[in-house]
This record gives structure tokens, C-alpha cells and sequence, in this order.
């Protein structure tokens, strides 16, 4: 039966008879307790119908009145009294904000639940409720100064709650804990360790509750991103987040409820694994975050309108772009700059700090926060100059040091690292040590206030920069010491990203080894061990190329590994001085060279694991010579969205990080096997000295710190060479005088002629002369082999032909006519030439590849090599495609090409010889062969053992390194341009050298460059001029 709706005058009537009745009974009759709660009751139904506040109010003093007429405490009656004027209050305060109101309702719930008074329903409802009046008490006072007692107890109350089997009662007040921890983060952050693991016993009481996994993976979530960036809260704020999508996605009837949840939850994993990548800035922390960005998108949880969905379709496509960045290591966001016209606001708003919105807070934030970034990308001048800037930033700071629980910026630091960076540009630009003072002071007051892992990293990177200018200008010992503990601290933390930590402990190296510290050794092995992590991102050799070249400048690579062996040398150890460097250079051909390596002692211990190496190394070599398109490729057939973007490089990336991760496995469990414990790692001298076994090695190592010349023996310790105290810088002017030289005369120009004649009698009294003394003294006899080792400048010098030699006879000789020479990338590029293989009997087969039409004098070439007593296969012209080519480089064992060599500025990948019809045969080409049984290589072209501009000299990206890398074992080339008129002359000596020599049990590869010797001395006896013999170089065997 349905009750009928009584109107306004029928509810006035009503509380007028009670009214009289009430005014007739003295004030402690027994029924008039009964007839206040009447009279309540019907007051609270006139305000429902007319909404008049006075009858609401009149409503709550009649309960108040019961309470206090009240003889005891614990009557049913009381307890409902007591309950009623409580949900009075509570909505006497939703509806009209009166702030007492919720306090007393609080209260009045304590007081119920406490003394456990009557009530018609449950204590675990009352208890729930209480949570849920705490939260809208906490949440409605932006300043409270019970805030935390508050939350405490509200923690206090969930864990009873466990105790309950009501499951709605404690995902409710659970609910109630999790968004009071949201809305008051900042004033909550010393408890936030408390309330989570309190989410965590949540968990365990309630494992099958989507409701209690989405809250326990938000909480995480937010202290992550809050400044503490801990591992451990990123990978179980994921795992939780992925069970509450699980289980709210398995309830079928609800799944539609649970939507949102799954959706945030889906959200909230893409956003904290860019939140870390951002923070720590490693490249496998930004594929995972394209992958969960993805993940969101292709959801049939989110709907396709669903707002969101643009929001992170454009964060997906920046981190695409900024990963084919990263891989090159470009820098194309446009500078940030700080409008100077708000800094008098932005400072009268200081003095009311403590009572700041989150959008003031916010505000603050990204002011300051422009203000770092334009000083750190040169655009922030006006900044560093200006008093009110420093008047703000200052004033900031102070207050910061008096209340730091005050502090609600995103990043809390802030104040005191964007302080410490306009300090640090003032000293610079005013050269006044008080602000160098200073800036050191406020950081480190900074990293006393604030000890999450994310804000003591980044406080004590800004730490170092003012801290070792103060150690440069006035050599304090206790600076000096403060410096190697930071430096320590943040190369040592395993959260930074890889390149940081290499670039600081490159600095420390550096710093130890100028002011003589102890600790230079372990930063140098630091910085070394970082090097990998510095260029394995990106993909592919291409990719890996641009990016050791872009940050070369910024990182000084090159020049690690040069002074670690500089100091190495200092200290008395040259065996481990010579393991450094090659350690440190060739990075690219040694990564490729590892990806070969043989696996027969592997496959006598343990065949199965020999397979799986083989396997997964040319997985690995094919993917690293791939060539991956940059960007996002447009795609046909996306409805009405537009072109599909596609992107073709995060595939190849994501392959490559499993494989190297698949391979580093299995290199730990192939090092725990018998004998095999050092395989793939750096070799060791003794395995290095067996680089010198036809002959010494001579090692140069160009350093500013001090440079050496080391020469390796096979059977005695090396020999160290000293320099003079110009020899760095005179290194550099003749490296750069041949090269503009070249670029500025033709190659047979008197002037040109004049250049190299200069550089190579300079070499000779830099190099040559201190050379020759020592192999006097070490009993080397003249015509033996001897091997060039050479870094930086002296990669691209002509050490074969210094001189000329001073002699008494009137004979003019240069180094070649005392030693036959040979140059290799590396000492391990030498070894490995060496190795036993299948070795044909009889002459070598020759693969003849020539172009005939675009060299006038290639005829005579081509016929002296047909005419040779031995096997010659010729592709001439049009026969000669890049496929016939590599198919015939793996059939014979020497291969002659007669053609243009062309280098490609940048790319010395695409580095080639030309064939017919304008196809080439690339330097990736080359490297992407396996040729067993190739030999030697003669490359009569242009260019074929030169450095492109704008490539690394210590890398050696060139033909004649590329041909050794796949399989030759000797090679000829050429440093600059050749004259193609030298060819039938010099090959008809060189071939008829090599195959009518009669050297038995010596292979006929390693008389190829006593061969060429000897060819380019006939070349000077026909007194053609010095920059075309000079021009022939000899690599390996």
C-alpha cells in the first residue's frame, strides 16, 4: 500500500500539535524526549518539501535537546537520537558547507562506534561510515593541522574492517582512505608508506576485489610519480594494475561497471612507464612505454570517442619521434624561454606560500622549471642577470627552508636546483666567487631536505658543475673529496640512464686523474664499462653510427679510452694501458666481430648451447645490417581517421633488445662452464701480444693528457716510446693541414705536393725517428714487418712514408724502405687475419671486377691481370652487378677491383665502389658477406682506406677495414684519390712479386704487402709524384 504524500500544510499542521503538546510538559517530563524526536522528525520532512533551512536547523536542536534530557548513555532511544542528530549534521553540512558540522558528525560517529551504543545496524557500518566522514573532513580543509591524525586513524579503522566479512563495507571505506590520500598527497607524504601497505593487507584479505587492486596500483602509481621513482613501486603498481583489469574484466555481469576502472587502470600503466623513461631516460623504458601507449589504444575497453584517446595518441607519437632521436641523437625541440615580465608577481606571491592552490603551486612549478631549461640551452641570459629573478628564486628557497612539509610542487627540488643553476651562470658570467658559495650552499641544503632516490640524483648532478669550478680555481682538497662522492653516488645509482652515468664518470675519471686522486682507475672502468649502454640502442649499424657521431663532440668517446691509457702509462702499466685501448676503439667492428665469433671449443664442451650461440649471433648480425626507414610511415586503409601511421623502427628495436638480452643469458651460462669462463669478454694482453708474432706493433696513442708510442713484441714487454711535449697539438695542425690541403689543391699541385712533403718530414721527427732508435735498441733489422696501431689524428696520417730519412750516402729513403708496413684497426682485426683456415694448395684464383668505361687507363690494368699465370674470373662492365660481385668474392681467394671508390659525407656505411650502370657495392654490402675463402683483396680505387668527413677516425668505417672484417685476411687500399694510370704499373710488379716469390710454408696473402713495397718503390724509381705512392696503404696479414 502505497504511503500518501502529505502536503506542506498537513506537515505544518503536524508539527504544530506536537509543538503544543511539547510547550505543555515541563522541561524533564518522560515524554517529552519523545515528543522532540517526533517534532524533529517532522521538521526534517518540511525542509525535504521546502527546502527551508530554518526547519533543518530547528530539526537538529530538538535532537540536541533529547541527548541532553537524556539520564543515560545507553538506551536503544539515545543511540538512535545520537545517530539521527549525527546524519542530520551530515547533511546540513553536504548541503550548506557549515564547517562544525562535519566535526561534530565525526565526533558523534566516534562516540556510537566507540561505546558500541545500540543501534539498529552494524558497528562495521558504523565504522565504514566514520571513514568515510574522516575522508570528507580531511578533503574539505585545505589547511588542517590534524590532517595526519586524521588519515592514522582513518588506516586504524580499514584494518578493522579486514576483520569483516563484508566486502562492501571495506571496499567502501578502502575507497574513502584511497581518495583522501589523492586529494591531500602532498600534506600525507610521511604516512603514504603506511596507507599502502595497509592497501597491501587489503589485498591479501580481498584478493578476488578489482576495486582493492585498483586502489592499492593508483597509490603506487602516485608515489612513484610524486618524486620518488622507485623501481620496486613502478613493476608492482604495474602487476597491480594489470590484476585489477583481470579481475574486473573476468566478471562478466559487472564488466560494463568496471569500464572506467579497467580504462584508468590501462591509463595509469602507459603514464607510469613515461613518467620513468622521462626520469631516467633508458631506452628500454621508453619501448615499454610506446608498448603500454599502444596497448591503451588498440583496447576494447576504451571506446573510440573516449576524450582520452587523442590526449595519448599524441604522446604515443612523441615518443616515436623522440626514440628515432634518441637513436641519432638529435636535438630538435625548440628552446624553452621565461617570460622575465611575470617575475614580480610570481614573487609577491611568496609571503602567502602557505596558503597556495595546487594551481598556484602549479604555476610556480613551471616557471621555475623554464627558467632551468632556458638557462641550461643558452637562451636564458637575461635570466641569470637579473635581480628579481634571484630575489624570487631566493626568497623561495628561505621559505622552503623553514616549513619544507609546505612544499606541493611537483618536483620539490625545484626551488633549489633552478637557485643553484642561476648561481652556478652568475659566477660564470660575474666571475664572483660569493655566488659560487652560494649556489654550492642552497644545493646542498636541498639534498639535506629532500631524500627521494630521483631528487638526491638530480640535486647532486646540479651539485657537481659549481662544486668542481670551485675545486678548478682554488684547489681545496675537502672540495676534491665532496666532488668524488657525488660523483660516485651518481654513476653508482643503477636508475640513471646510461648515458648520464657514463658522462660522469668520464668527468670523474678525468677530475681524479688531473688532481691525482686514487679513485681514477674505478672511474675509468666505470666509464668503460657504460661505453656499450652508449650506443647499443639504437638498432642498426646506421643508426648506431649517427649516434656515436652526433654525441662524440658533447661525450668525448673518443678520448676515453686514450686517457685511461695515458694514466695507465703514467702508473708504470703498460700491458694494461695497451688492453685499454682496445677496449675502446673499433666499437662497431668489434660488435660485429662478436657476433662471429667461433663457436667450435663451445661446441666440443656443449653442442646444444653452440647451436643456440651460432643462432642467435646471425639473428642478431642480421638485424644490426638492416636498413630501417626513420619516422612514422603513412599507410593506407584506416577508415575515416586518415592514413594508418606505421612504424617500422620500434619493431626492429624491441627485436634487437630480446635478442641481446637472449644472448646475454646465454653468455653467463656458457662462462659458467670449464674453461670458459673469460669467453666474449676483453682480451688480455698475453692474448693481445700474439697480435706482434710476424713483427712489432707500433701503438699511438694521441692524448692532451700525455701522449706515448707503444710498440708491441710478441716475446718481450713492450717497449714505451716518449713523446715531446708538443707532439698533441702538432699531431692535430698536420692531420688538419693534409686534409684542407687536399681539399683546397688538386692532388699533383705544387702546392698540394709541398703540404704532404711538410707532413710526412714532420712525422718522421714526431714519430718516425724515436720509432726507428727504438728498434735499433731492440735488435729489430731493417726489412722486417712491422704493424701501425694508430688513434685520432694519426688514423688518417701516412706513418708508412715519413721522411725523408737523413742518410750520409745522399739516397733519400723514407720509412718504407726500412720496414715493410702494414696498419690495422685493431690488434684482435690482426689476430683474427691470422687465424688457421681451409688454405687452397696452388696459386690463388683471382676475381677480376673493372670498369672499364669510366677510367681512361683501366685497359692495361685489366689486361696485365688476365694475363697472370693463375685462375682469373673477370666481370667486366656490365657482368659486374653487386649480386655476381658478392657471389664471386665467395669463390676465389683474391679479388682486384678496378673501378671509382666514392665516400659518402656522414655515411660511411654507403661508402662504395662504383659498377656499371651507377650501382654500387656499399661498405654495408661488403659487411653483410660471409666469405670463407677469401684472402686478399687489391681495391684500385679512390678513397678505399679513408675516413669520411663527419665519421669517428677511431672507428675506421672504411672499405679496406669492411673487406677485412668479412673474411680477407690482407688488403689493399688507398688514403686519398688514385691516379688510375699508376694501376698497370704497379699491379704487374705487385702480382709478379706475390706469385713468383719463392717462400715456402708462407701464405701468398701474407706476401702481399712486402709486394706492394716493393711496387710503389718502382713506382718512385718511374718518378711519379709523391702524393701517388704515398697514397697506397696495406691492412692485415
Amino acid at each position: 500500500m502505497e504511503t500518501k504524500k502529505l502536503s506542506l500544510s498537513e506537515i505544518e499542521h503536524e508539527i504544530d500539535t506536537r509543538q503544543i503538546s511539547l510547550s505543555s510538559l515541563p522541561r524533564f517530563h518522560p515524554r517529552r524526549s519523545e515528543l522532540l524526536i517526533a517534532l524533529a522528525q517532522w521538521r526534517y520532512k518540511h525542509f525535504k518539501t521546502s527546502a527551508s533551512r530554518g526547519q533543518l536547523d530547528q530539526s537538529i536542536l530538538h535532537l540536541t535537546e533529547t541527548l541532553l534530557l537524556a539520564k543515560t548513555e545507553s538506551t536503544p532511544a539515545t543511540a538512535r537520537s545520537l545517530y539521527s542528530l549525527a546524519n542530520s549534521l551530515h547533511f546540513r553540512w553536504e548541503r550548506f558547507k557549515q564547517p562544525d558540522d562535519i566535526k561534530y558528525y565525526v565526533n558523534y560517529l566516534r562516540y556510537l562506534r566507540d561505546k558500541r551504543l545500540q543501534v539498529d545496524i552494524s558497528q562495521d557500518f558504523i565504522t565504514s561510515r566514520l571513514v568515510r566522514a574522516l575522508e570528507e573532513q580531511v578533503v574539505s580543509q585545505w589547511r588542517s593541522d590534524n590532517v595526519m591524525e586524521n588519515i592514522k586513524e582513518m588506516v586504524i579503522l580499514c584494518l578493522e574492517l579486514l576483520n569483516s566479512d563484508n566486502l562492501l563495507l571495506a571496499i567502501d571505506a578502502f575507497s574513502a582512505l584511497f581518495h583522501t590520500m589523492v586529494e591531500r598527497y602532498n600534506a600525507t607524504r610521511e604516512y603514504q608508506d603506511n596507507v599502502i601497505e595497509c592497501f597491501r593487507e587489503a589485498n591479501i584479505r580481498f584478493p578476488y576485489s578489482p576495486e582493492l587492486s585498483f586502489y592499492l596500483g593508483r597509490l603506487l602509481f602516485l608515489r612513484f610519480a610524486k618524486n620518488a621513482f622507485a623501481s620496486g613501486d613502478h613493476d608492482e603498481a604495474i602487476a597491480t594494475l594489470n590484476r585489477a583489469i583481470t579481475l574486473a574484466s573476468e566478471d562478466a555481469e559487472d564488466a560494463e561497471v568496471y569500464r572506467t576502472i579497467i580504462e584508468i587502470c590501462l591509463r595509469s600503466i602507459a603514464t607510469i612507464s613515461h613518467i620513468r623513461y622521462t626520469a631516467f631516460g633508458k631506452p628500454e623504458y621508453l619501448e615499454e612505454a610506446i608498448n603500454h601507449y599502444r596497448t591503451y589504444l588498440g583496447s576494447s575497453w576504451v571506446p573510440l570517442d573516449h576524450p582520452t584517446r587523442i590526449d595519448i595518441s599524441r604522446k604515443l607519437a612523441n615518443l616515436v619521434d623522440r626514440r628515432i632521436r634518441f637513436a641519432n641523437y638529435e636535438r630538435t625541440s625548440d628552446p624553452d624561454r621565461f617570460d622575465l615580465s611575470t617575475i614580480s608577481s610570481l614573487t609577491a606571491s611568496v609571503p602567502e606560500l602557505n596558503s597556495w592552490t595546487s594551481e598556484q603551486w602549479g604555476r610556480h612549478d613551471q616557471a621555475l622549471l623554464t627558467m632551468y631549461s632556458a638557462i641550461g640551452n643558452g637562451t636564458g641570459s637575461e635570466i641569470v642577470e637579473n635581480e628579481e629573478v634571484l630575489k624570487y628564486c631566493r626568497q623561495l628557497v628561505d621559505s622552503l627552508r623553514r616549513d619544507p612539509s609546505s612544499n606541493c610542487l611537483h618536483h620539490r627540488m625545484l626551488p633549489f636546483t633552478t637557485l643553484g643553476h642561476i648561481l652556478f651562470h652568475a659566477f660564470k658570467n660575474a666571475d664572483k666567487i660569493e655566488y659560487l658559495d652560494e649556489s654550492i650552499a642552497v644545493l646542498r641544503d636541498g639534498l639535506k631536505m629532500y631524500c627521494t632516490r630521483y631528487e638526491q640524483h638530480s640535486l647532486s648532478k646540479s651539485l657537481i658543475f659549481p662544486l668542481y669550478a670551485r675545486l678548478d680555481r682554488l684547489r681545496r682538497r675537502e672540495d676534491l673529496e665532496d666532488l668524488i662522492q657525488l660523483f660516485v653516488k651518481v654513476v653508482d645509482d643503477t636508475f640513471v640512464m646510461g648515458i648520464w652515468r657514463f658522462i660522469f664518470s668520464r668527468d670523474w675519471a678525468v677530475i681524479a686523474h688531473k688532481f691525482g686522486h686514487p679513485s681514477a682507475t674505478t672511474a675509468y672502468e666505470k666509464a668503460l664499462s657504460f661505453i656499450q649502454d652508449y650506443f647499443s640502442y639504437p638498432p642498426t649499424l646506421e643508426t648506431q653510427h649517427f649516434r656515436l657521431v652526433s654525441m662524440h663532440e658533447e661525450c668525448e668517446l673518443e678520448d676515453l679510452p686514450s686517457n685511461y691509457a695515458s694514466y695507465q702509462v703514467d702508473t708504470g702499466q703498460l700491458n694494461e694501458a695497451i688492453e685499454t685501448l682496445e677496449r675502446g676503439r673499433a666499437l662497431l667492428w668489434s660488435e660485429m666481430r662478436s657476433f662471429r665469433t667461433s663457436a667450435d671449443r663451445l661446441a666440443a664442451v656443449n653442442l646444444a648451447l653452440a647451436e643456440e650461440f651460432v643462432a642467435i649471433n646471425s639473428e642478431l648480425e642480421q638485424v644490426t645490417t638492416s636498413v630501417v626507414p626513420y619516422g612514422i610511415i603513412k599507410a593506407e586503409g584506416s577508415g575515416g581517421e586518415g592514413p594508418r601511421r606505421m612504424d617500422p623502427f620500434g619493431p626492429v628495436v624491441a627485436k634487437r633488445q630480446k635478442l641481446l638480452e637472449d644472448r646475454d643469458k646465454l653468455i653467463s651460462r656458457i662462462r659458467a662452464l670449464p674453461d670458459l669462463d673469460n669467453f666474449l669478454k676483453p682480451p688480455l694482453f698475453e692474448t693481445l701480444r700474439s697480435a706482434a708474432l710476424r713483427g712489432p706493433v707500433i701503438i699511438i696513442n694521441h692524448c692532451k693528457f700525455r701522449s706515448d708510442i707503444l710498440i708491441l713484441f710478441h716475446n718481450s714487454p713492450p717497449s714505451l716510446v716518449t713523446t715531446t711535449e708538443d707532439f698533441y697539438k702538432r699531431a692535430l695542425e698536420l692531420g688538419d693541414r693534409l686534409v684542407e690541403s687536399r681539399k683546397g689543391y688538386r692532388l699533383e699541385s705544387k702546392d698540394y705536393q709541398r703540404t704532404l712533403r711538410l707532413v710526412l718530414g714532420s712525422l718522421y721527427e714526431l714519430v718516425g725517428k724515436p720509432v726507428i732508435e727504438e728498434f735499433r735498441k731492440m735488435k729489430i733489422p731493417e726489412q722486417s714487418r712491422v704493424w701501425w696501431c694508430p688513434t685520432s689524428a694519426f688514423c688518417h696520417l701516412p706513418l708508412h712514408a715519413m721522411g725523408p730519412i737523413p742518410s750520409n750516402d745522399g739516397i733519400t729513403r723514407y720509412f718504407s724502405d726500412l720496414y715493410i708496413s702494414s696498419y690495422t684497426p685493431t690488434l684482435s682485426a690482426l689476430i683474427e687475419s691470422r687465424k688457421p683456415g681451409g688454405r687452397i694448395s696452388g696459386k690463388p684464383s683471382i676475381l677480376l671486377v673493372a670498369q672499364p668505361e669510366s677510367l681512361r687507363h683501366a685497359l692495361p690494368e685489366i689486361w696485365a691481370i688476365q694475363s697472370l699465370d693463375t685462375t682469373v674470373t673477370s666481370l667486366i662492365s656490365k657482368k659486374a652487378t653487386p649480386c655476381s660481385v658478392v657471389e664471386g668474392l665467395r669463390h676465389h681467394q683474391f679479388s682486384h677491383f678496378v673501378c671509382h671508390g666514392k665516400l659518402e659525407r656522414g655515411r660511411p656505411l654507403d661508402t662504395s665502389l662504383l659498377l656499371y650502370g651507377g650501382e654500387r657495392l656499399t661498405l654495408l654490402d661488403i659487411v653483410r658477406s660471409r666469405l670463407p675463402t677469401a684472402e686478399f683483396a687489391f681495391l684500385s680505387a679512390c678513397h678505399t682506406a679513408e675516413v669520411t668527413e663527419e665519421s669517428i677516425d677511431d672507428e675506421a668505417l672504411h672499405l679496406s677495414a669492411a673487406m677485412q672484417y668479412c673474411g680477407f685476411r690482407s688488403v689493399v687500399g688507398t688514403m686519398w684519390a688514385m691516379a688510375d694510370e699508376d694501376g698497370q704499373y704497379l699491379v704487374e710488379d705487385f702480382y709478379k712479386s706475390i706469385l713468383s716469390s719463392d717462400e715456402p710454408g708462407v701464405p701468398y696473402y701474407e706476401r702481399s704487402a712486402q709486394a706492394l713495397r716493393d711496387a710503389v718503390k718502382n713506382l718512385r724509381r718511374r718518378g711519379v709524384p709523391l702524393d701517388r705512392w704515398v697514397n697506397y696503404v696495406h691492412y692485415g696479414a
